[in-house]
């Protein structure tokens, strides 16, 4: 689930959604938004990371008798989880987006984005409250590129 080529088919029904509800010039903003919104996430999730410094729950020696580490890699920081707060990013923004034609979808999408979440403390490179925070700004981000998307959509696709 974390794998990042796992999400490519969802990510290409969910952009051919966009081009049937917004066409060229609206799924080309769409997509800058979506940069944007991963761009964001990512370098808010490493701000963090390298200024809390708190090890990630993989490199703590009293829970390694506790747990099961099933991960290929882990770093050595990791608070708060960039992959949650980038799905989750993804899931309110387009689950906005799209709302009004695909209403259930947005509540599929944050089912994807939760179940994303528990994956990364699944395979113990995340404690729950990395994912939980994540998830939160996330949500935060995807709703304001959700915002600035539909003022551009509105100033430069639709005119009066």
């Amino acid at each position: 689930m974390t794998e990042k080529w796992s999400s490519i088919p969802l990510y290409a029904i969910l952009l051919y959604l966009v081009y049937r509800e917004l066409g060229v010039k609206g799924t080309l903003v769409v997509m800058l938004a979506a940069a944007v919104l991963v761009t964001a996430t990512d370098q808010l999730a490493n701000l963090f990371k390298y200024n809390i410094m708190r090890p990630r729950p993989c490199k703590v020696e009293s829970l390694q008798a506790s747990m099961r580490f099933i991960a290929d890699g882990c770093g050595r920081f990791g608070y708060f989880s960039a992959h949650a707060a980038s799905s989750m990013a993804v899931a309110v923004f387009l689950g906005l987006l799209l709302r009004k034609k695909y209403y259930y979808l947005q509540f599929l999408l944050i089912l994807w984005a939760v179940m994303l979440g528990y994956s990364r403390i699944y395979l113990g490179v995340h404690y729950p409250l990395d994912v939980i925070t994540g998830m939160f700004f996330g949500s935060i981000i995807g709703w304001g590129i959700f915002r600035l998307q539909q003022w551009a959509h509105r100033k430069y696709i639709v005119k009066p």
